[in-house]
């Protein structure tokens, strides 16, 4: 068993109706005072995390299988991750590792490096956040190739910075009124097998060699192309091998770098260290953040070693790399390969596969399964003829679930992720999915 799994195989253990009068208090005081612009699907105030297990601040019990948005890998407060954080923020918490020197930097980048999903050598830039991952992959991508523009995909999300932001095209609201973004950048398709068919795959490549290429967007201009190796806010839709190896061919041939963005997908979530490595493709960078401090602020770029070719002053970041963060993250790779986590991952994940794949057929609701390891989406259709989005049943299911102590979240039109730490137990698992079978039907009656 997984190290740091805080058994419940026998279900949430929820105490009041929810909201409790603690979490009603909370909610009430940051409604009145905290920014608007924040998400919120249900009103969840947690108050401890111990593996798979939240408690909220009524003392109510939760199964988690939204790992804090695909951030909190080893579980909630990891015993290694918790000593190392304790451990170093009693020596050092800052020294800014921009203008001084950490040796820890430098231990965690060759960590990095040799797990890195294209050879070495290689350099590493520290930021705070995935966004600022991105960010600093645009920028380089731009410094290094002396090209401006850039390809990324419909249904992208590459975080909520400008320049992220200019990335991403998942929701209308996240791009609402903050227009003009950063310019030179242009959306293509990404492929959809499920409503498409496997033929989508290789059309979408076509589209921006054949088509694009050839209209709008010289390629000679075209510095990088950005994709998540599996889409998260876009319904959790793992790229084909086949259309990852056509942009593989595409980008060597026309001197473009291939970016992927595995903040949600990396850091072992699909039973591998990086998602791109189920596509048997190597990017030239990767950006990576959440899982990768398993709760800790921290976004890394990786790339090959000539690409980051910047000069001192081109790109930093005040906190980028703090040493707290950085421990967490040391602590984090050394429990998933100390337990056994990315076995872990493939087996609970394969497990869960197993019982999914007879949900299209058993439930009026569900209309696709798919995913890698522990990143996997449940869609959810109104007609499964036409495949229509039954998005006003997604969120209902999602909050049924929350009801009966079963934190999800939902991605893309009407998908339901399931993305629990990557030590959960195939009887927590179970635990899950036996509620969210419960949530499927009572959602339609």
């Amino acid at each position: 068993m997984p190290s740091n799994t805080t058994s419940m195989v026998d279900g949430p253990k929820i105490k009041t109706t929810l909201p409790g009068p603690n979490a009603r208090r909370v909610v009430e005081g940051d409604e009145r005072i905290v920014s608007p612009s924040y998400t919120r699907s249900y009103p969840l105030v947690a108050r401890k995390g111990r593996g798979v297990v939240i408690i909220d601040v009524d003392g109510n019990e939760f199964l988690d299988f939204s790992s804090g948005i695909a951030v909190t890998s080893t579980g909630h407060c990891h015993p290694q991750v918790v000593a190392a954080i304790q451990k170093q923020a009693g020596e050092l918490i800052h020294m800014s590792g921009t203008d001084f020197y950490y040796e820890s930097l430098v231990t965690l980048a060759e960590r990095l490096s040799a797990i890195a999903p294209m050879p070495g050598p290689h350099r590493v830039y520290y930021g705070n956040s995935g966004a600022e991952a991105i960010e600093a992959a645009l920028k380089l991508a731009r410094y290094h190739t002396g090209r401006q523009q850039v390809i990324a995909f419909y249904g992208a999300f590459h975080g909520r910075t400008m320049g992220a932001l200019s990335l991403t095209a998942s929701k209308p609201q996240q791009r609402r009124r903050f227009s003009p973004l950063v310019p030179g950048v242009t959306h293509v398709p990404f492929p959809d097998v499920y409503r498409k068919g496997e033929q989508d795959a290789m059309a979408c490549a076509r589209f921006i060699e054949d088509r694009l290429f050839k209209t709008t967007l010289p390629p000679e201009e075209v510095a990088a192309i950005f994709i998540e190796p599996v889409q998260g806010e876009g319904g959790y839709l793992p790229a084909p091998r086949i259309f990852m190896q056509e942009l593989r061919r595409i980008s060597d041939k026309h001197g473009i770098l291939l970016v992927a963005d595995e903040v949600q997908s990396g850091a072992g979530r699909t039973g591998k260290w990086w998602a791109i490595e189920h596509m048997g493709v190597q990017p030239d960078m990767v950006c990576m953040a959440k899982g990768i401090a398993s709760g800790m602020p921290l976004g890394v770029t990786l790339t090959k070693a000539d690409i980051m070719d910047w000069v001192p002053g081109s790109h930093a970041s005040t906190f980028g790399g703090n040493p707290v963060s950085v421990a967490a993250a040391l602590a984090t790779l050394d429990v998933i390969e100390q337990h056994g986590l990315l076995e872990n991952v493939e087996e609970v994940g394969a497990s869960i596969m197993t019982r999914l794949s007879s949900w299209p057929a058993r439930h009026r609701l569900v209309g696709a399964v798919r995913g890698l390891g522990l990143m996997i989406g449940v869609e959810l259709v109104a007609d499964k003829q036409s495949k229509q989005p039954a998005v006003a049943e997604r969120d209902r299911v999602v909050e049924l679930a929350f009801e009966r102590g079963l934190l999800l979240l939902g991605c893309g039109p009407s998908t339901i992720r399931i993305a629990p730490p990557l030590i959960t137990t195939k009887e927590q698992a179970e635990a899950a999915l036996d509620v969210l079978e419960e949530c499927l039907e009572l959602a339609i009656n």
